[in-house]
C-alpha cells in the first residue's frame, strides 16, 4: 500500500533540502538578535528535554499536534525526531491515528505526506546506517 504513495520529496523538497533550508532560516532567525524569538527558541528546545515524560514520548505529542495543526513542516521535524528517537513503525501508526481522530478528517492529506516522508526518513536510515527496516 506504501509503494504506491508518492515520496515526500516529489511534494515538498527531500530531507536535505528541508534540513538544510531549517537550519539556514533559524540561524538568519537568531542573527537578528530579538530577545523575545531566541527565548522562544530556547524554550521549544527545552519543552523536549527528558522530565516526567522521556524525550521520545514528548516527540511523539509533538507529532500529535503537528498533524492536528496541520503543519507540514512541523509534522516532518517530528518524524525527523521521532525516529532518531527509536520510535517504532508501530508506535507512528498509533500516534497517527490519534492526530487523525483529534484532527478529523482534515488531517488526512497530512496524514499522506507524514507517512510518504517516514518513508523517505526510513530509508536515509537505511542507506545512511547500512540499519535494516
Amino acid at each position: 500500500m506504501l509503494a504506491i504513495l508518492p515520496r515526500m520529496s516529489e511534494t515538498t523538497g527531500s530531507l536535505k533540502d528541508f534540513n538544510a533550508f531549517r537550519t539556514r532560516m533559524n540561524e538568519t532567525i537568531l542573527a537578528g538578535g530579538n530577545l523575545t524569538i531566541s527565548r522562544f527558541f530556547a524554550l521549544d528546545h527545552r519543552a523536549y528535554e527528558p522530565g516526567a515524560l522521556g524525550t521520545k514520548t514528548k516527540e511523539m505529542l509533538g507529532l500529535v499536534s503537528s498533524l492536528v495543526l496541520r503543519c507540514d513542516d512541523c509534522i516532518t521535524y517530528h518524524i525527523i525526531r521521532c525516529a532518531e528517537e527509536g520510535v517504532t513503525d508501530e508506535e507512528f501508526h498509533d500516534v497517527f491515528a490519534v492526530g487523525l481522530v483529534v484532527g478529523g478528517s482534515i488531517v488526512i492529506p497530512h496524514l499522506r505526506r507524514a507517512v510518504a516522508r517516514l518513508e523517505e526518513v526510513r530509508r536515509q536510515r537505511v542507506r545512511s546506517q547500512g540499519v535494516r527496516e
